[in-house]
């Protein structure tokens, strides 16, 4: 199981990120002894604290020439990991600064 899916690029993320925090998309059974283990082992930083959130699925309606098409998206789970004063991740190359 690999902890780490990949990291969420957005305004929110990017604003986050001068405050030496990044948002991951993570395992959505992992916990956060896992998360750390694994951005520490990645990157090479020392990780202050996590948060995470769990995405519910959300329904999706699709109206076509065959009829109506009921859905869900996927459940997903997010991780936003503090690091420690003067360390940085390049989420472009997936490096520490």
């Amino acid at each position: 199981m690999q902890v780490l899916k990949r990291p969420i690029i957005t305004e929110k993320a990017a604003k986050l990120n001068e405050k030496r925090q990044y948002a991951f998309e993570v395992e959505i059974k992992s916990n956060k002894i896992e998360i750390r283990k694994a951005v520490e082992a990645q990157f090479g930083v020392d990780v202050i604290s996590i948060r995470t959130i769990r995405m519910r699925p959300k329904n999706k309606l699709q109206f076509t020439r065959r009829g109506r098409f009921v859905g869900k998206t996927a459940a997903r789970k997010k991780a936003y990991v503090t690091l420690k004063e003067g360390q940085t991740i390049d989420i472009g190359t997936g490096t520490n600064e």
